[in-house]
């Protein structure tokens, strides 16, 4: 099933282990909202370690949650076994599914997003209970689904939800996303800014181009619009978050004939934001400039992701400092703490009230063709997650 795995010239012990089951994650073909069979064969690993696996399907989706340990803390880890198409195969040095080994990389659609950390858990853990340690001390879970790269309607926000019901508190939560700039551990991400998007639609008089007073063109009126819309000053951001940003993503006028005013035009555009804004507030602003402009609309929104940041009340007993020892062990330096990017599923999460924190490999090649992890950063994590079950469980 895995073939052309090879050792690596560094003094790590058990890699082996660890590229097969990276390789064997690769290889299973999971486009969202397909699992490829990723949550079973997870089963088939964890189960044999202790771990209670409950396995549940909604509307498609496929979600794991696992659960070790009777202490009195708890520390999950986050992560998805989806994966965006593969695109054009023939964009590909190597076929997407086949996990090929090459130049001390391994190619595959879902190599740095996320099965690679996913792999570095899997083998963090069994290196962890290899060693003599236990989870004693506390309860450790494995929140895995197939839907983080669609509509996550119905994956970890249905996990988190189950939780909820079930009474099941959550002192801190890793999320395996790829969010290394260079080298694994030299970023943690430490909350996101919120996203949502917009389609906004306006609605014209049909007519002939020639007799313009007879006729309302909505392309011209988008015109303002845009203009106003770009010209929006939203906050500059902060230490914290990167600052609120618009742009426009689609326009569209339907079919045309070059001597008649189009019946509508229509826009769709994207707002990510940082704390200072929430959906009303964004409604509003825009509501605000299509009311000055007089124009006939219709406004929608979709895709709403709140946006979430962990402060630290107690730094010295929050996960942070572990992770960021973790870290420097491996690697030898210290990361640098971001809320950078686009948004995960620590979202959902972070309304259990826990720490969020993202740690993973490098996202440089991440939803492109030939998306690839170096083996040196699959050792580095694995190590640097090995370390913390070391460290928060003893």
């Amino acid at each position: 099933m895995t073939s052309n795995i090879v050792p690596i010239s560094r003094s790590k012990t058990n890699s082996l282990r660890l590229l097969r089951f990276t390789q064997e994650l690769i290889q299973k073909p999971s486009v969202t909202p397909n699992d490829g069979g990723c949550i079973p064969w997870l089963i088939e690993q964890l189960e044999p370690m202790g771990f209670q696996c409950q396995l549940f399907k909604l509307n498609g989706i496929t979600n794991l949650i696992a659960q070790i340990g009777e202490g009195s803390k708890s520390l999950a880890f986050l992560g998805h076994t989806d994966v965006v198409p593969e695109g054009d195969s023939e964009q590909w040095l190597f076929p997407p599914f086949s996990a090929q080994f090459h130049n001390n990389h391994i190619y595959g659609r879902g190599a740095a997003d996320m099965k690679s950390g996913i792999a570095c858990m899997l083998d963090a853990t069994k290196q962890y209970l290899e060693s003599g340690f236990d989870f004693s001390e506390g309860k450790f879970y494995w929140l895995i689904t197939s839907d983080e790269e669609g509509e996550a309607e119905y994956g970890t926000r249905a996990i988190i939800e189950y939780l909820k019901q079930e009474s099941i508190q959550l002192d801190a939560c890793l999320v395996g996303e790829p969010t290394a700039q260079k080298q694994t551990g030299d970023t943690i991400k430490i909350g996101r800014r919120g996203a949502i998007s917009g389609s906004l639609k306006l609605l014209g008089k049909v007519g002939h181009v020639a007799y313009p007073h007879h006729i309302k063109n909505p392309v011209h009126q988008m015109g303002n619009v845009i203009q106003s819309l770009t010209s929006i000053e939203w906050d500059e951001g902060s230490i914290d978050f990167p600052g609120t940003s618009l742009q426009i993503t689609h326009i569209d006028s339907g079919d045309f004939t070059d001597n008649v005013s189009p019946k509508f035009c229509e826009i769709h555009f994207n707002i990510r934001y940082s704390h200072h804004w929430c959906e009303k507030t964004l409604n509003d602003i825009i509501e605000n400039i299509l009311e000055s402009q007089a124009v006939s609309y219709q406004l929608t929104w979709e895709r709403p992701c709140a946006p979430y940041m962990t402060h630290h009340l107690n730094y010295e007993q929050s996960l942070l400092p572990v992770l960021e020892k973790s870290v420097f062990k491996s690697t030898g330096h210290y990361p640098k703490l971001s809320t950078s990017g686009g948004t995960s599923d620590g979202r959902f999460a972070a309304t259990l009230g826990c720490e969020v924190y993202e740690l993973g490999v490098c996202n440089s090649t991440i939803h492109q063709y030939n998306e690839c992890v170096s083996v040196n950063d699959l050792v580095s994590l694995r190590d640097i997650y090995s370390s913390i079950l070391e460290q928060y469980f003893n």
